[in-house]
């Protein structure tokens, strides 16, 4: 079953719960023979933790979700540990990992905006959505999204891809940026791509859409063709960059995140 986001906490606690706790942005997680599982209700009554701001979330797999964060994280101890959430790609399938992303980016979210921005008062969750509202001076603050565009440049059977100087190891991926105010997404694209490697691009067509909660981003995804100029690395965020073939790629992302999915619609194109 696909996790269902929801504001409206059950009149009645069911079992089990599933409890997203995070400490410093790390998941807590049950190691079991199959992999990592979230914690149940009964888990926290074995841990014995301190949770702070508890929030219901929405359901996953018919389990009511909620999360909260640890305080006392050297409670934890096996078969409890805490993870980052890129570690989970390969433990976790897409819907937990979706999850999770929304339980981080709501936690998150907590965390920056318990004061209102323009009189600093304590804010109120609103009732009614998701929201927080102060209560001294009315203002209303939502969930904060970060639009950014992600795009696979071709250049006849090539694919663009560049290693970042955030990226581990020689990760190579497709090109990503965020948007700039009064700034339309293909805008975006034609200007980060020329930013970062020096290049221009047309053809530039939608391609589907992810939440990215790293910690609060919309990736668009796009695909273009190469329309000019030669690869001129910004030598700031990118570390490297070339035009590379479907039958020899370099350490790629994987299959959960959308730069993957364009990587893999190329190679499907090139190799159909």
């Amino acid at each position: 079953m696909p996790f269902v986001s929801d504001i409206n906490p059950p009149s009645e606690e069911a079992e089990p719960a599933l409890w997203f706790l995070f400490h410093n942005q790390r998941l807590l997680v049950k190691h079991e023979e199959d992999g990592y599982a979230i914690p149940r209700s009964s888990d926290l009554e074995e841990l014995n933790l301190s949770i702070l701001k508890q929030q219901f979330f929405g359901s996953l797999d018919d389990h009511y979700c909620y999360l909260a964060e640890v305080e006392n994280a050297d409670a934890v101890s096996n078969p409890f540990r805490f993870i980052g959430l890129r570690d989970l790609f390969f433990s976790f399938d897409e819907e937990k990992i979706r999850a999770a992303g929304v339980a981080n980016q709501l936690m998150l979210w907590n965390q920056n905006h318990r004061y209102c921005g323009k009189c600093g008062s304590l804010t109120e969750d609103k009732t009614n959505e998701r929201a927080k509202i102060c209560p001294e001076c009315g203002l209303i603050n939502y969930p904060r999204l970060s639009p950014a565009m992600i795009v696979a440049v071709r250049k006849e059977d090539q694919l663009l891809l560049a290693h970042s100087k955030r990226f581990p190891a020689k990760f190579h991926s497709v090109l990503a940026g965020f948007v700039e105010p009064g700034e339309t997404l293909e805008q975006c694209v034609k200007r980060e791509v020329m930013e970062e490697v020096g290049i221009t691009v047309k053809n530039i067509h939608y391609f589907g859409s992810q939440p990215w909660p790293f910690p609060d981003s919309l990736m668009v995804a796009f695909t273009a063709e190469y329309a000019g100029g030669e690869i001129q690395i910004d030598g700031s965020e990118i570390a490297e960059a070339g035009w590379f073939s479907a039958d020899f790629l370099p350490s790629i992302p994987p299959g959960i995140s959308i730069a993957r999915r364009l990587i893999d619609w190329f190679c499907s194109d090139v190799h159909p």
